[in-house]
């Protein structure tokens, strides 16, 4: 998220409180953590186990159509009311080729004055907010066993997951992960998109965030619901006086169906063929 001032340019440092919830009636849904080494399996098998799940997730999620609404509002720091909203209902789906596309289908006037979307913005609506740590991410990531812990109805083990090192261009997330001890998918996620983009001029910084996900079709687990909220820190340089900017956003992933193409193939020889499998 980059802020702009009529006067010139300030660095940006956003404070984080604690770690969010989406929903406050979630707080009671979660017992007591129990940091007793796992049974049956060592932490780096439930580590595998679940990123093997995470690659099969990311691959089904690719064959799903759905509707992405974001909301994004900055709020009065004296009355907590709105006063500046950016909104975009969007359908995730495909083409007759089976391209994935998208569909804005609705868009209200942005009357965002204080804070201004970026392309790493969309880019974390995206990809980053509904989490996945396949095989293939793991290795960018140190990973440790928390222990076990019931949220809701589900039991889950618990891990913390930052960044090994930090590579130029690249953004990873630092936080918490819940993953189902039966189906070895991540269910919660709870932290913060790393590093901010602190260059005077270039501030682009996003706020810690949880995500939510839900079983869809009986089998994967898929992200339905992410709320962010912070302040926004202006320190006062040349001129500029200090501003707080109390920020908050909400990311609706609704409406999953599992796509099927329907298109008749028709050789050179005129024989019809077999609708094409679903795309993977």
């Amino acid at each position: 998220m980059k802020i702009f001032f009529q006067a010139p340019a300030a660095l940006l440092a956003l404070a984080l409180a604690a770690p969010l919830t989406a929903r406050a009636d979630d707080a009671n849904g979660f017992g007591k953590l129990d940091p007793t080494p796992p049974a049956g399996l060592t932490a780096e098998q439930i580590v595998a186990k679940f990123g093997a799940r995470e690659a099969e997730f990311a691959a089904a999620r690719e064959n799903y159509t759905f509707r992405q609404s974001v909301k994004i509002d900055t709020l009065d720091s004296d009355t907590n009311k709105i006063d500046g909203e950016y909104q975009q209902v969007t359908d995730i789906t495909f083409d007759k080729e089976g391209k994935r596309v998208e569909h804005v289908v609705f868009a209200p006037q942005n009357t965002l004055e204080r804070v201004m979307m970026t392309p790493t913005d969309f880019d974390e609506i995206e990809h980053r907010l509904p989490f996945i740590l396949t095989t293939e991410d793991l290795p960018e990531y140190d990973i440790t066993y928390l222990g076990r812990q019931h949220v809701d109805d589900l039991d889950t083990y618990v891990f913390s997951a930052g960044p090994k090192t930090i590579v130029k261009n690249h953004r990873y997330f630092q936080g918490k992960v819940w993953v189902d001890v039966q189906d070895f998918q991540i269910v919660l996620v709870n932290g913060k998109n790393v590093p901010d983009d602190t260059r005077r001029g270039h501030e682009d910084l996003s706020p810690p965030f949880t995500t939510y996900y839900e079983q869809v079709d009986g089998k994967y687990w898929f992200p339905t619901y992410t709320k962010a909220e912070g302040t926004l820190h202006f320190a006062a340089q040349q001129g500029a006086l200090s501003q707080d900017v109390h920020m908050r956003s909400i990311v609706k992933y609704t409406d999953y169906k599992q796509f099927h193409a329907t298109s008749t193939i028709v050789s050179s020889s005129g024989a019809i063929a077999e609708p094409p499998p679903p795309k993977k």
